[in-house]
């Protein structure tokens, strides 16, 4: 189980990317300060850090160039609502592995450290598959049985999410925070529109709706 330390203070942000990073398997530890995040990072007991630039006490950016100059070899993804060319170069130069500006898609996050941590150690799975379905993350490409069926990225985002979470019921908050992101509002059905969409291109007794509840991935040959 890989380890994941984030760094951000914001304390809305820092709940959503735990929950989620924590809801697909990882273990997550938080911190609210530069200084705290660079003596985490340092003790090696991490696979991975989420940064924030605008950490009180010491920045993302000093951080990290302290860091490196320890040798310190954890990959880091930077998050910060800086998102100016002369940033991006910043982070990238001064160590970071990856640089996402907010606000942010929390797929779109958890497909970055994925990424980071199958390049350092070549262990995440790269298909994904139950009862027939199969997803390949690698070429974005989705298979019912041996036909190759064309999803968008967001109809994509949703069949991994269940495919992650197979035979688990899955409440539209959950689906929400993990595919459309941490400013989703609650009040929307987009969930519901695009199980439809789901449905009409995967099988349209593949996903069943538990009555108030949310939805769950079915096995079917």
């Amino acid at each position: 189980m890989s380890r994941i330390l984030v760094a951000e203070d914001e304390s809305r942000i820092a709940a959503f990317v735990n929950k989620g990073l924590t809801a697909n398997g990882f273990t997550v530890t938080v911190v609210e300060d530069g200084p705290s995040a660079y003596e985490y990072a340092l003790t090696g007991s991490f696979d991975l850090m989420v940064l924030d630039i605008g950490l009180p006490g010491m920045d993302g950016f000093t951080v990290l160039r302290k860091l490196r100059a320890e040798r310190c070899p954890i990959p880091v993804i930077i998050l910060t609502a800086r998102d100016s060319v002369q940033d991006t170069v910043a982070g990238l130069e001064g160590g970071a592995d990856d640089y996402m500006p907010k606000p942010f898609r929390f797929e779109e996050l958890l497909a970055r450290v994925r990424l980071r941590l199958v390049s350092d150690r070549a262990t995440e799975p790269t298909v994904l598959s139950y009862g027939g379905l199969q997803l390949d993350l690698r070429t974005r490409r989705a298979h019912v049985g041996t036909e190759t069926v064309d999803l968008s990225a967001r109809e994509f985002a949703l069949a991994e999410t269940f495919l992650r979470h197979p035979g688990q019921v899955l409440s539209r908050e959950q689906l929400l925070s993990q595919v459309w992101g941490y400013d989703f509002d609650p009040g929307s059905n987009v969930v519901d529109v695009y199980v439809r969409y789901l449905r009409r291109k995967l099988g349209a007794d593949r996903i069943i709706t538990v009555r108030g509840m949310g939805y769950r991935l079915e096995e079917r040959d």
